[in-house]
């Protein structure tokens, strides 16, 4: 009986094996994989080239747009598991002490199509985070699914913001983005599952000053040349096909896609890609618009909504029809159905 052949990627070429390797082998052979090829990609054409993201944005008369391809920023949150939220009594607020963070499911679906868009259409992808440092983690896995570049806006000043003031603060690194390449689309969320506001898009167009598709289940066609995005839009009672001129912001809900996972290349070069952080010293925004003196509405209380016990009726035989009679009861009770008078 022949024996089952492993793959084992080394240095010049694949090759099989027989015997079982331990993962100490593969991270290093894959490591030195990559390098490889990063080393063996030509140099970009001097268009494309930039100074990064970690550095000084270029003055806005030397901004890129000569290049056609598209630039995609896709905005993502850091928000607590809510299966897992817990909330102190006492001080109202939530109880963040091995509390598992996730990113925002809507979010995830935006990254998703931030990189379905760039498949297509060979687009640039940049994610941005607003949050404590620790939000950089959310930032690591969007570059470990494809994203190809991420920034981290973390500063005491962002602290305590509502969605005007983080709306304000995220449009102001965009705008800095925009400065080092051209933004044609912005993706977002349709909301978090933490505020469940769906505000934060809508405002991050309106003071960028850009066209503004929410609720969209389908990107249908983005035209480069005649700079027009059209999408699908998911409403009540019925769907949409819109237009709109680039660049524009979308927010994109749950149904759109299914998010992928990341590879185990993509999982090793993003724990070494560079993710920069970047202050209010960077943003130089007024500290009267950020932050919480910047946010007009504040949080006066947080509360788990108390449940009432349920209630088991049970009814077999010839109990059926009695304990079906007390569920309709009940049910007319609560207002949940009406009974109409037949005589």
């Amino acid at each position: 009986m022949s024996q089952k052949r492993r793959l084992l990627i080394v240095d010049d070429e694949a090759a099989y094996i027989t015997k079982p390797f331990a993962r100490d082998d593969i991270v290093p052979a894959v490591r030195r994989m990559l390098e490889r090829d990063a080393a063996a990609k030509p140099e970009p054409d001097s268009v494309q080239t930039t100074t990064g993201y970690g550095q000084p944005p270029a003055p806005a008369g030397q901004r890129l747009l000569g290049e056609l391809r598209l630039h995609v920023v896709v905005c993502v949150k850091m928000v607590p598991d809510t299966t897992q939220v817990k909330i102190d009594p006492v001080t109202n607020t939530l109880v963040r002490k091995d509390v598992p963070f996730i990113t925002n499911p809507f979010d995830a679906r935006a990254v998703e199509e931030s990189l379905r868009v760039k498949d297509r259409y060979q687009a640039h992808v940049t994610a941005i985070s607003m949050g404590p440092p620790t939000a950089e983690a959310v930032l690591r896995r969007a570059l470990s699914l494809g994203v190809d570049e991420a920034v981290l806006l973390s500063d005491m000043a962002f602290g305590g913001a509502d969605t005007l003031a983080t709306s304000k603060v995220l449009a102001e690194a965009i705008r800095r983005l925009d400065q080092h390449r051209a933004v044609d689309l912005i993706i977002c969320g349709q909301q978090t599952i933490d505020g469940d506001t769906a505000q934060v898009g809508p405002g991050i167009a309106c003071r960028l000053g850009m066209s503004q598709l929410t609720l969209v289940e389908e990107i249908s066609k983005i035209d480069q040349r005649a700079r027009v995005i059209c999408v699908r839009r998911r409403l009540e009672q019925h769907h949409e096909i819109v237009e709109a001129g680039l660049p524009a912001l979308i927010t994109v809900v749950r149904e759109i896609n299914v998010p992928r996972y990341p590879t185990v290349p993509g999982r090793l070069a993003a724990a070494d890609a560079p993710v920069p952080t970047w202050s209010n010293s960077v943003l130089k925004m007024e500290a009267e618009k950020i932050g919480l003196r910047g946010s007009p509405t504040q949080v006066k209380k947080i509360f788990a909504p108390q449940r009432s016990k349920g209630e088991i009726v049970q009814g077999e035989g010839d109990d059926r029809e009695p304990a079906l009679r007390r569920v309709l009861e009940k049910l007319v009770d609560w207002d949940v159905v009406r009974l109409h008078d037949q005589s």
